[in-house]
Order: structure tokens, then sequence, then C-alpha cells
């Protein structure tokens, strides 16, 4: 790819935080819809779930696929054809006449989403070269999930009093046309040097994995053991084939060697930590503001504001520290407010209480809006650029992964807790154990970003690096690795 000029590079980052901006905004705002949709739909607990898991799910299930695809056919060509189907399925969500409909429709959505995300940061990371410059150009991406965390609960909070519930679908489509016609403009086309083949058993494998872990969590509160004892037995089954195929395979969906870096191993980790706490925060946060105190959508995304204006804030101080300072850091200050603002829910019921619950949300912010910069930095700079895709891809999907076990747990532990009893009286002690889920996912991130962001664990990223591109020389020499 040539070298842009510096206002051309600003630019393509521009274009490619839009695509962020509103598979963000989709999330945030939908969250403040759910006691809406759940009134019309007529949807249970484990219904909202699926409206959320249904997407990250595919997404997750397909992020790797589309980051291997970006770079051996053309970052730009996946890129659009990913705002197209997200667009149109954003359309269709709008006109869904079901809660089935709208469940099978965000796959849509999702499968256009999958496009969207990794592919960009492998156009970010292609267009800025210097390690400076890449630190602060996703510190801005990291700042725009801040951006939709601030807007999207007031945006869906107006939408649904005002139109409805579905209008929160009508936002993407002016956006995704924009950034599609921006793209064609502007965006230059970059591919890996070398193709990599597909790999569908590979992405068959991840599909299954991903999807009956999610469905045995989802639905065992309603369901007897033996109806989901085989969909866990199929998860572990699909995870026992993957660690035998993948490393047996000359160009697997998920390379097996990026792991023995522990910087991006960690991050991986700590991704799906950070964002499990983040869905299961949002999904319990959202139930508690409008179906036990009764607020409307507005006056619940208007009580969510004090946890996304850190996240805003935060987000390009951390990618600042990163680029000047390295990831531990951030990481610390991340692991450090998520476990507090999660312990003073499950142990001292913030919620009860108008001071608690805003000290909560706003050290929940805090927290959050340092963790994403380190974790994309850390996952996509030790590998070689020609693997940029797939590296940024795996980050994605653990982001994804993450969100969709958060609202699996901590919804399947409130189903649970809550049973037969009235909502409002058992909404607050049938959360605690999710909040505890939460206390063990901000202690991990914590811990694993102190253990891998120091000199051994850089040494361990170095020597992978090395190797791959030791490999790739000779493979694109013609010689068998």
């Amino acid at each position: 790819m040539p070298e842009l000029s510096p206002r051309r590079r600003l630019l393509v980052l521009a274009i490619c935080c839009m695509s962020l901006l509103i598979v963000s905004l989709d999330t945030t705002a939908l969250n403040v819809a759910l006691p809406s949709m759940q009134r019309e739909l007529h949807a249970t607990t484990s219904g909202l779930q699926w409206t959320i898991d249904a997407y990250t799910l595919v997404l997750a299930s397909l992020l790797m696929l589309a980051g291997s695809t970006g770079d051996r056919v053309g970052r730009k060509k996946v890129f659009m054809a990913g705002l197209v189907v997200f667009s149109a399925g954003s359309l269709l969500c709008s006109l869904a006449p079901s809660l089935e409909a709208l469940i099978a429709f965000r796959m849509v959505q999702a499968v256009g989403g999958s496009m969207l995300n990794p592919v960009a940061m492998s156009i970010i990371t292609n267009t800025f070269t210097d390690p400076r410059e890449r630190a602060r150009a996703i510190g801005v991406w990291g700042a725009v999930v801040g951006i939709s965390m601030a807007a999207g609960p007031v945006i869906g909070g107006l939408l649904v009093e005002s139109v409805g519930w579905r209008s929160i679908f009508w936002v993407n489509l002016p956006v995704g046309l924009a950034a599609l016609l921006l793209t064609l403009r502007f965006v230059p086309d970059s591919r890996a040097p070398r193709s990599r083949r597909p790999d569908p058993v590979g992405q068959l494998l991840v599909i299954a994995l991903f999807g009956s872990l999610t469905y045995a969590i989802i639905e065992a509160p309603d369901s007897a053991f033996g109806s989901v004892l085989p969909f866990a037995l199929l998860a572990a089954a699909a995870l026992a084939g993957l660690l035998w195929y993948e490393p047996r395979r000359e160009e697997p969906l998920i390379d097996l060697r990026f792991f023995r870096s522990v910087p991006f191993s960690g991050a991986t980790v700590i991704a799906v930590s950070a964002f499990a706490a983040l869905g299961g925060f949002l999904f319990l946060s959202t139930l508690y503001l409008q179906n036990v105190r009764g607020l409307s959508a507005l006056h619940a995304g208007l009580w969510m504001l004090p946890m996304a204006v850190p996240m805003f804030l935060c987000a390009p101080v951390s990618g600042r520290l990163v680029g000047s300072r390295g990831p531990r850091l951030p990481l610390v200050i991340a692991g450090i407010a998520m476990t507090a603002s999660a312990v003073l829910f499950a142990a001292f019921d913030a919620e009860t209480s108008d001071v608690t619950l805003l000290a909560g949300y706003v050290v929940f912010g805090i927290g959050f809006g340092f963790v994403n910069a380190p974790i994309t930095n850390t996952a996509v700079s030790g590998m070689p650029r020609a693997q940029a895709g797939v590296a940024a891809a795996v980050a994605s999907t653990s982001r994804q992964l993450g969100q969709t076990l958060g609202v699996a747990v901590v919804g399947a532990l409130l189903a649970s807790g809550v049973g037969s009893s009235s909502y409002e009286r058992a909404f607050v002690p049938a959360s605690v154990p999710g909040w505890w889920v939460l206390v063990v996912c901000g202690a991990a991130v914590l811990v694993l970003g102190a253990v891998s962001s120091g000199r051994w664990a850089r040494g361990t990223a170095e020597r992978t690096a090395e190797r791959l591109e030791s490999v790739e020389v000779r493979e694109a020499a013609g010689v068998s690795a």
C-alpha cells in the first residue's frame, strides 16, 4: 500500500471509526431498549439474552474468517461488503414481526459486522506504520467505543420514548451509506503479500464451539440437565477438535503459534474478561433501572452517562499511555477499577443507594475506558504486518466472545435466582452471583495485565514474531517449514 499523506491517513482512520461507531451504537442503544422489546414481543429473560447474544455469537464465530479473507482478497472489498450487509440487516431488524425474526435478522447484521471491525483495524495497522502513531490511532479507535457508550444509551432512550425501539436500527442506515461512499472514494486497498487459503473445517469447529457453549449456558436455567448436556459435550468436542486439527494444517484459521507470545495470549484472555464484565454490567443495569426502579428508557440512558463519559475520556488517555509507557499501567488501572466497581454491587448492594450506584458506574467507566487500547495494541503490534488481519480478528473475536459469555452467564444466574418470585423484590439478591462473576473478570484483567506486560513477556512476543516471519519467508521461497 503506498505511503499516504498525514491528512489522508486521518481520513482513513475517521472512515474506519464510522464502522465501529454504528456497530457499537447498535449494541449500547439496544440494551436500553430491552425492556420495551420484552413487553412488545413478550420475551423471557432468555429471549432478551438471545437478542444480544445472537449478534455477538455470530460476530465472534466469523471475525477470524473475515480477517483472513480481508488479508487474502483485499481489505477494502471486504470492508465495503460488510457495510452493505450490516445496513441491510439493520433494515430487516427494524421490520421484524416477532422475537424469532428479530433474532434471525440480528444474525444477518452480525455477518456484516464481522467484516467491519477486524478489517478496519487491519486497515489502520497498515496505514499507521509508526508504532507511536499507531498507538495514538488505536487510542482514537478506543475513544469511539466511549462515544458510543456515552451517546448510545441517550440516543436509544430518546428513540424508544419518541418513536419506538425499532427506530434504533434506522440510525445505522445513513451512517452506513456515508461510510460506504467515503470508503469507495478515499480508502486504498491492501492485502497480505501472500494469500491464506480458507479453513472450512476450522470455521465449522469454531461455530460449533461458540454456539453450543452459549446455548448450554443460556438455556440451562429453563431446561432439564439432560437437554443441555449434549450441547456442553459438543462444545468440549469442538474445542478438542480445534486443538488437534489446527496445528496440523498448513494455513489454519486460528494460528496457535500466536499464543506462544505471552502478551498476545494475555491480551486475548483480558479481552474475554473485560468484555464479559461489560456485557454483564449493561445487561444487569438496564433491567434493574427500568424493570425494578421503573425508569423510562430515556432516564435509564441518562443514568448510564456517569459510566459512559469516563469511558470516553479515559480511552485516548490510555492510548497515549500505551504509546509512551507501554500497556502495563493502563491494564493495572483498568483491573483495579473494574474489580472495585463490581465489588460495590456484589458485596454492598450498590443499586439500593443513588450515591453508591453513581460511584459504581463512574468507577466501572474509568476501568473499561483504560482497557481497550492496550488489548488492541498488544494483540497487533507483536505480530508480522502480513498477519495483522488475523491477529486483529483474534482480539476482536475475544471481545465478542467475552460479551456473549458475560450476557449468557449473568443472565442465566439472574434467571435462576429470580425463578417464580416477584421480579422487583427478587432482582437485587438474584443479581449478586452475577456481580461476583464480574469481580472475577476484573481481577483477571488486573493479574494478567501485570503478568503479561513485563520484560519476560515481551521477550516471548519477540521470539514468536521472529519465528512467524522466518516461516513466512521459507514458505514464500517454496521451502517446507
